[in-house]
């Protein structure tokens, strides 16, 4: 995923994850996009200080399927 496509699919209150279920991107309530680490609260920014450069790399960011997707 791309920067804009991460961003995009957070503000769309999609639940975007980064490596494995554990690691949740969020936008915080100051507008920061940040990847936090669910067990522990570990945080840190999605970007680098220039906020272009992501923190991990593009495919190992992804949204987690719809609750509702496979049931009829």
């Amino acid at each position: 995923m791309t920067l804009q496509e991460i961003k995009a699919a957070v503000d769309a209150r999609h639940r975007v994850h980064w490596a494995n279920p554990g690691y949740r991107v969020i936008r915080d309530r100051l507008g920061q996009y940040l990847i936090v680490f669910t067990r522990n609260g570990d945080t840190r920014g999605l970007t680098d200080r220039s906020g272009t450069r992501l923190n991990g790399q593009p495919d190992q960011f992804f949204v987690a399927p719809s609750e509702q997707e496979g049931q009829a």
